[in-house]
């Protein structure tokens, strides 16, 4: 089979998303579930483009499909995880396993309120599935659990918005529920097809219950996200896809509604909407989340609060963010935050009114740990994606920057070694509009910096790309972390607080002070030779820490010069390169 077009010389092919083989019959097992995360996710890489221009409620930012896969991606990943775990026994994952992962991962990821609202979804599902000491149900649910399931995610749905309104996701995973219910004792294809045709039908009348869908002349895009995900889990119960027409509004609109007390008729978007989303991971207990969700009720709109036993999923459009920041802070620890601004992210979006703007010949898109990088690597031209410690972007995140970029060729610098399944993903996605993506396999920041300082949009592509990939290659790359806990390295056992040199991504120094490990790990990697040692220093590093390693590299090695970044928080004191 040939390579992909662009791909460098012995370049490994993508790696697919895993499609576990139909196992038919009646029950919901653990590879059912497997299977089913991997068509949803499939399904919602072909359907996002479509379900991101439907998407005009609560607030016409176009990004429900992205969300939806983003959210989707994270359940897969999970779910993968648990399998992955399980290679090396004898046992395979019982369904409580596979279907928790699966609800926790979509939790972790949720995007929008689109994707909060369907891991609140698969939450539901998870505990009705994932009941303790039930041994049997343990490893497969029958048609009567899975509507019991269907029916408690509907239902902890509807609790988990503020407000819920009519003619959304809800009511479409009410009606699935409902018809779940009227399957009666069937087994589950049954149950899940059932269910799958009646969010169908609700999900084409979404348009009568918001007058915002039933002008613009389409569904409710979360609800056609749902119905997706449904028609994706009738697949992998019974091996085949159920017709699925296009769901379009009915011909006979209902008159328009009396107008709200806030001035708009319900359902319609507010045009004084609320000019931020914030979506953060909160560790909290019940009643402190109870009380923040009366603070962030008042603060804004479209609040959303998921998750339990601990671990918590907030989003909440308001005007304040950082108020709605503070509010989580006061009722634990927030972590994984996220702020979007509507009007910038409007911005960044074609405007139909404008002719498309022409795409250019060549770009470079680039994964970076912290803001000063990207900073650095902007000045030099790339599309930057922030990878945030601890969390690591999604395909979907990469293929979305991949088409931001808006060129015809584009050069991948993943800057990860544990990025570069994830990269490959979304290159074949880019591929698949068109194109043409060449993945270097950076495993460091520094080794993306040495090769965007070589490249040259105006020579031929596959010379570019050969080009950056050598440059990359000559670079050694280390790093000085400090332990999180007790460990196992290459280099011995290492304690909570000890400073940790790797070279080439392996621990090659336990030591104490900061700078006496970085300057032996300099020697280290200097010993094989070297003509330019670059350091990127978190901010929090002294300055002072890089005035004596540079003096270090000038007096202990002739002829090498050293270059000095401020990489902002990257998640790691400092990043070595040797070229």
């Amino acid at each position: 089979m040939p390579e992909p077009e662009g791909e460098p010389a012995g370049s490994p092919p993508p790696a697919p998303h895993p499609r576990p083989p139909h196992r038919r019959g009646g029950l919901l097992d653990a590879p059912a579930v497997r299977r089913w995360c991997a068509l949803a996710l499939d399904a919602l890489g072909r359907a996002r483009e479509e379900i991101d221009a439907i998407n005009v409620y609560p607030v016409a930012d176009g990004d429900t499909g992205t969300n939806l896969y983003l959210t989707v991606e994270s359940a897969s990943q999970a779910v993968e995880a648990v399998f992955a775990a399980h290679e090396t026994g004898a046992t395979r994952p019982a369904l409580s396993d596979a279907f928790r992962a699966m609800a926790h991962g979509a939790l972790i990821g949720a995007r929008g309120n689109s994707g909060t609202i369907l891991a609140q979804l698969l939450r539901g599902m998870a505990q009705v599935l994932t009941t303790p000491g039930d041994e049997a149900h343990a490893a497969y649910a029958d048609g009567p659990l899975l509507a019991r399931a269907l029916r408690r995610a509907a239902d902890s749905a509807y609790g988990a918005v503020a407000h819920p309104v009519e003619g959304t996701v809800l009511t479409v995973a009410t009606a699935a529920a409902d018809g779940a219910d009227a399957a009666g004792a069937a087994d589950c294809a049954v149950v899940a097809r059932a269910a799958h045709d009646a969010a169908l039908a609700a999900l084409g009348e979404t348009p009568r219950h918001l007058a915002v869908l039933a002008r613009a002349g389409v569904v409710d895009a979360g609800g056609r996200g749902f119905v997706t995900v449904l028609h994706t889990l009738v697949e992998a119960l019974t091996g085949e896809a159920p017709a699925r027409p296009v769901p379009r509004p009915p011909g006979a609109l209902v008159a328009p509604c009396p107008a709200a007390p806030g001035g708009h008729a319900p359902g319609e978007a507010a045009t004084d909407s609320p000019a931020y989303e914030v979506i953060y991971l909160l560790d909290a207990e019940d009643a402190a989340v109870d009380r923040l969700r009366g603070r962030l009720d008042a603060l804004g709109d479209s609040l959303v609060v998921v998750g339990g036993d601990g671990l918590w999923n907030v989003h909440v459009h308001v005007d304040d963010a950082g108020a709605a920041v503070e509010a989580g802070i006061e009722a634990g620890r927030p972590h994984r935050v996220r702020i979007t601004h509507f009007g910038a992210q409007a911005a960044a979006r074609p405007d139909a009114a404008q002719p498309p703007r022409e795409r250019a010949p060549r770009a470079v898109v680039a994964v970076v740990p912290g803001d000063g990088l990207a900073e650095l690597y902007a000045q030099g031209g790339a599309t930057t994606v922030h990878a945030r410690a601890g969390e690591p972007p999604a395909s979907g995140e990469l293929a979305e920057a991949i088409r931001r970029a808006h060129a015809h060729e584009v050069v991948l610098l993943p800057n990860d070694p544990e990025l570069r399944h994830t990269a490959a993903a979304a290159a074949e996605q880019a591929r698949g509009d068109g194109i043409r993506v060449a993945l270097i396999p950076t495993r460091s920041a520094v080794q993306g910096i040495a090769a965007l300082a070589v490249h040259e949009g105006g020579r031929r592509f596959d010379e570019d790309v050969v080009a950056m990939t050598s440059a990359a290659g000559a670079t050694r790359h280390g790093e000085i972390s400090v332990a999180e806990r007790q460990s196992w390295t290459t280099a011995g056992i290492c304690q909570a607080g000890d400073v940790l040199g790797l070279v080439d991504g392996d621990v090659a120094v336990i030591g104490t002070d900061l700078t006496d490990t970085a300057r032996t790990v300099l020697d280290r990697m200097l010993s094989a030779g070297g003509e330019m040692v670059t350091l990127v220093l978190d901010d929090e590093v002294p300055e002072q820490v890089a005035d004596l390693l540079e003096r270090h590299v000038r007096t202990r090695h002739l002829a090498v010069d050293t270059v000095v970044y401020r990489g902002g928080r990257q998640g790691s004191p400092m990043l070595i390169g040797v070229e």
